[in-house]
């Protein structure tokens, strides 16, 4: 496996649990957490953008 070029989400600001993303040659995406570094989660780019537009979509309540 290729060395991944990781890089921190823009949405992570400079706090310390951090999330991390790198894409590999075949077009996998990998995730990672800074407090979990060796735990890395997989999967596609049209997976995780409808993940990330369904937590956008999502009414969280604070109560």
């Amino acid at each position: 496996m290729p060395t991944l070029d990781w890089q921190k989400s823009s949405y992570s600001g400079d706090g310390s649990n951090c999330v991390y993303v790198a894409s590999s040659p075949t077009g996998t995406v990998h995730l990672r957490e800074s407090d979990n570094p060796e735990v890395v989660l997989t999967t596609t780019a049209p997976r995780l953008h409808t993940f990330i537009c369904a937590l956008k979509e999502r009414k969280w309540d604070d109560a």
